[in-house]
């Protein structure tokens, strides 16, 4: 009986142990990749450093906006067709239970840290900025549509294609941002390198789930994937 006793007592301060440390560095995890204030985004800045923030097989997608100028990444479901994206880095906001199974067998620590917006799907990549971030292009390829982007009717900032070179049966598409001048269709571009755009503000048109993860209104630009015998022009 008093080995029963002892064996209760060590499997009880383990389990302890184990827990704590799982929510304890958690939380410091998290805390340790403080985004920069508001202040800092109104300097001006150059290019993204490269940072392949999504795979989708061997097609990796690069972070499409500055490091000091993103406010929060997010991924939620999308329409018909959208392809899912594997997601790098941590998830912010998972459940208990995945981050103490991550804690024991490991993964889930990258070096960011993103969020579940909704719906447990990764098809659509929204990448906080405020507007008027400059967007740069998130993958090496060729332009093949801009057009506009469509809420109820109305055209609100553009929507861009891009026909990726390591990945030419798919399709890259960016909405939430307007086109820079100089882009066309057929244009070349280099990921991370290529401004294709800014981001536009639609806090005003529709509710932005990314907005309940940084302090603003949670603008940003959104990248999905889809097959390209699926495009289809507005």
């Amino acid at each position: 009986m008093r080995r029963l006793v002892v064996l209760t007592v060590v499997c009880g301060a383990l389990l302890g142990t184990l827990f704590m440390t799982a929510f304890g560095q958690g939380a410091t995890r998290e805390a340790s990749y403080a985004l920069p204030g508001p202040a800092s985004r109104l300097l001006p800045v150059g290019p993204p450093t490269p940072l392949t923030v999504a795979l989708h097989n061997g097609l990796r997608i690069q972070l499409p906006v500055a490091q000091s100028r993103v406010t929060a990444i997010g991924y939620h479901s999308s329409g018909d067709g959208v392809l899912p994206l594997t997601p790098l880095g941590h998830q912010g906001n998972e459940g208990v239970l995945s981050r103490l199974a991550h804690k024991i067998f490991g993964g889930g620590h990258g070096g960011f840290v993103y969020y579940q917006l909704g719906g447990g799907d990764t098809a659509m990549l929204d990448v906080g900025a405020a507007p008027g971030t400059d967007v740069y292009a998130p993958v090496d390829g060729t332009i093949v549509g801009i057009s506009d982007y469509v809420l109820d009717g109305r055209a609100y900032g553009s929507r861009i294609d891009i026909q990726p070179s390591a990945a030419p049966s798919l399709v890259v598409s960016l909405t939430h941002l307007t086109p820079d001048p100089a882009l066309t269709v057929g244009s070349t571009i280099a990921a991370s390198g290529t401004k294709v755009g800014r981001v536009v503000d639609l806090s005003g048109v529709e509710k932005q789930a990314l907005a309940k993860y940084t302090q603003d209104a949670g603008n940003h630009v959104s990248i999905e994937l889809r097959p390209a015998a699926t495009l289809t022009l507005p």
